[in-house]
């Protein structure tokens, strides 16, 4: 069975990283968006809390297959800003965020080489500690297990999900438990076999739909 579509990533939760060349800061504010209007929001946010900076540069990407990108210079020379940071998102294969570098001019020219250096280091170390979030087309399994087996069989699917790229879902209890996992359609039959095993041919998983989910990298 071949594997499933690759989707660019994002991340979990904002990110600012801060790196001084030449006596410039360099403030890099990285957030994960829904939306091009969650980017702008966040873009006026960041202007706002810092509105004395001579430069407030962006790049962001959205949509599923990151295939909605913009970025901007604000007042840098042309493609020494926006256009670098762009490049470390596409690089790094991530959508839906947006990135922000703030500069508080030194009093020292970097030139168009150190610019493209610097705003590209800023978002690339901001990166480095931002918690990635995979995206993955994922197929619903559940089991129905008595509430005495729940817990059992909640550890398996705990313990499972962590090495096949799979994710839990919500599990649901009425007069049985109800216990979901998101699975790569590659790990299937791996996952109906190890249920099986521990089930001696008991349960058996119900195959559901499909659907786009975030899955902690």
């Amino acid at each position: 069975m071949t594997s499933a579509r690759s989707y660019p990533a994002t991340i979990a939760v904002p990110v600012q990283n801060e790196i001084i060349i030449k006596k410039s800061r360099f403030i890099a504010t990285v957030e994960p968006v829904a939306s091009v209007e969650d980017a702008d929001a966040v873009i006026a946010r960041v202007r706002r809390q810092w509105w004395d900076a001579r430069h407030n540069c962006t790049a962001m990407v959205t949509g599923l297959l990151g295939d909605q990108a913009r970025s901007s210079d604000d007042g840098e020379p042309s493609g020494t800003a926006g256009v670098p940071m762009l490049e470390v998102l596409r690089r790094r294969e991530l959508t839906d965020l947006v990135a922000v570098v703030t500069r508080y001019f030194g009093g020292v020219k970097l030139g168009a080489g150190g610019l493209v250096r610097a705003y590209s280091t800023a978002v690339s170390q901001a990166l480095d500690l931002a918690a990635l979030v995979r995206r993955r087309s994922l197929t619903q399994v559940t089991i129905d297990v008595s509430h005495a087996d729940a817990g059992r069989f909640d550890n398996l699917l705990r313990d499972w999900v962590l090495h096949h790229g799979a994710t839990l879902g919500e599990p649901r209890y009425g007069a049985l438990a109800t216990l979901e996992a998101w699975v790569p359609a590659e790990q299937l039959d791996r996952l109906a076999d190890d249920i099986a095993a521990a089930s001696a041919g008991a349960v058996v998983p119900v195959i559901g739909g499909e659907r786009i989910v975030d899955v902690s990298a």
